[in-house]
């Protein structure tokens, strides 16, 4: 792909949407309408860190559209953030999160559960009691044995599939435990690092302690499921509810409806409103065409989250700017260095490309302030403690703009006074992102660093430049892409990136390829440190270090233009949710 088709997409497409986007919003915000459209919203960012269009009114129907269906319905097989979200409607777990704006809502809270666990034996132990009044779909009492269940299901590995690991690798790092379908006890119930010693009490005796585990319960992968109605792989076509929602249809890849749950008791509940009658999904892939049923009102809200098209955006924000939101996602826009690729195995040579890199001009590229995001300088996104204002580069300072002398001087340090070749990787069908290195290509090549761009499937990522042999074999230095944290904290962003622990012949997210002892260490401090703000600090120490060795370059903290349907009430962005609408507190105007 050529760098001058390249430009002229980028003059054509995502130009016009920076110009459009910052002369319609830089008149105050858009508290004053709609801008001469037919949507009469709440106002521009109206749901950002606070509630457009609180409520309590129940009834109505609650339309969602999407342009991928869940990963799959079965809570301890999904891992698709928006799955995670809308699985609030029908799933429960000890904790979950807050139902709050912004950076509120990654506060944990009881859910099944009295509230946070109690925790003894110096972070090894978490106890819980179960609230009155909890119930499945056919009215029978929800049990902590019910909860062991679930949870026993991830390491039926075999059969329940695609899940994220965490509890199974914090209660059972041995792998001893071989799942409720080949277990041997009477019950199914023989994982022995969870005790129910009565109905309503539940016993975590972890190996040794994690101050993220709570976490790891408030994932979907850690909801109850009654034995009697587990039907295995088949689970996912029909969950059973003990949320205020259950199944009435689910066709995959077409639509889902989910109507009431007459037994759920909201005194049992304090989390979910459960305002809609009625939430009904259709998937359709053809993105530019849900924005525009979206505009029209036949949609309220986006199932994806991922924002809108490059031409939904100009439409909604030039002709209804008061139904728009500008969220701020958790996801990070980077650049892996690869330490085994020469001559990026020198610290100078990677500093050469935080200085030579044009920051504003990639943010340009991706969309502006507005459509693509703010400059990063830490590695960890703004809602995550251990995020800090630590800028080695200077790359604030200068407002994102290159220091050629000092990238020269770096490459001399690092004996390429006359720059280096390598490449670059780009996923082809992920938006943006090939414009961007070609931009990154443009960039280095000022100081000599000549980088030949490579575009490759998003979908073979995993066995290309998730394989480090592959990423030898094809002579990459630069792997661009990005990351978006499993639950909000250090751990849950940055482990699988930078832990040489997490280092895999496939499927690899260490695309640094780091092997730095105290690297590790920092992690295995952080985890340990059963106090939050504690274990920041840790994480802010993880960042310094990283950024001064140059070894991951992020360039993006990720935005981006959200429709907010009309009839939408209570609506704000979620940060536990990575920026999307926190979609279980939805209500709708009938």
């Amino acid at each position: 792909m050529s760098t001058v088709t390249s430009k002229r997409r980028l003059t054509a497409g995502a130009a016009l949407v920076v110009a459009a986007l910052m002369t319609t919003t830089a008149c105050g915000g858009g508290d004053d309408g709609d801008g001469g459209g037919k949507a009469k919203g709440a106002g521009f960012n109206a749901a950002f860190n606070k509630v457009a269009n609180p409520s309590t009114k129940t009834g109505g129907t609650l339309k969602m559209i999407g342009k991928q269906d869940l990963d799959s319905a079965d809570p301890q097989r999904a891992y698709y953030g928006m799955a995670w979200d809308f699985m609030r409607f029908y799933t429960r777990q000890l904790v979950t999160y807050d139902t709050k704006p912004g950076q509120a809502s990654t506060k944990l809270v009881g859910d099944l559960a009295t509230g946070p666990g109690e925790i003894t034996d110096g972070g090894k132990t978490y106890t819980y009691k179960l609230r009155d009044g909890l119930t499945w779909e056919d009215g029978s009492k929800l049990t902590s044995k019910d909860i062991k269940y679930g949870i026993e299901r991830i390491w039926a590995t075999d059969t329940i599939t695609g899940g994220p690991q965490y509890l199974k690798q914090t209660l059972d790092p041995k792998g001893e435990y071989k799942g409720p379908y080949k277990d041997k006890s009477a019950d199914k119930l023989g994982l022995k690092t969870i005790e129910t010693p009565d109905d309503n009490t539940i016993v975590f005796k972890l190996p040794k302690p994690n101050g993220d585990f709570e976490q790891f319960l408030a994932m979907p992968s850690g909801s109850p499921v009654q034995a009697a109605k587990d039907t295995g792989a088949k689970y996912t076509q029909r969950p059973f509810s003990a949320g205020p929602y259950k199944f009435e249809t689910y066709k995959p890849g077409k639509n889902i409806v989910l109507v009431r749950n007459d037994k759920w008791q909201k005194s049992s509940d304090p989390v979910r409103a459960a305002l809609p009658d009625k939430i009904e999904v259709t998937i359709s892939a053809n993105l530019e065409e849900n924005d525009k049923k979206l505009m029209e009102g036949d949609y309220d809200v986006d199932l994806n989250g991922t924002g809108m098209t490059q031409s939904g955006r100009v439409t909604a924000v030039q002709d209804h700017k008061a139904s728009v939101d500008n969220m701020l996602t958790s996801f990070v826009r980077y650049v892996a260095l690869v330490h085994t690729a020469k001559p990026l195995d020198d610290v100078h040579c990677r500093k050469a490309v935080f200085y030579a890199t044009d920051f504003a001009g990639l943010q340009q590229t991706r969309g502006g302030e507005i459509a693509g995001g703010e400059i990063a300088n830490s590695t960890l996104p703004t809602s995550i403690k251990g995020h800090s204002d630590y800028d080695p580069y200077g790359v604030l300072a200068r407002k994102g703009k290159p220091d050629p002398a000092k990238a020269k001087d770096e490459l001399k340090q690092c004996g390429h006074p006359n720059g280096f070749s390598t490449k670059l990787t780009a996923r082809n069908n992920n938006p943006g992102e090939v414009d961007t290195a070609e931009a990154l290509q443009e960039q280095l090549g000022k100081v000599g660093i000549k980088i030949e761009v490579d575009p490759i499937d998003g979908a073979e990522a995993s066995s290309i430049t998730g394989s480090p042999s592959v990423v030898k074999k094809r002579g990459y230095g630069m792997t661009m892409s990005g990351w978006g944290p499993d639950f909000p904290s250090g751990q849950g962003f940055g482990q699988p990136l930078w832990d040489s622990r997490f280092l895999s012949e496939t499927g690899n997210y260490n695309e640094s390829q780091l092997k730095d002892p105290q690297i590790d260490k920092l992690f295995d401090n952080a985890i340990a440190e059963t106090d939050p703000v504690k274990a920041g600090e840790i994480y802010k120490e993880l960042d310094k270090r990283i950024l001064d060795q140059a070894d991951w370059m992020p360039f993006i903290y990720e935005k981006n233009i959200t429709w907010r349907g009309d009839r939408l009430t209570n609506v704000y962005m979620s940060d536990a949710y990575s920026g999307r609408y926190d979609y279980v507190s939805l209500g709708v105007v009938k």
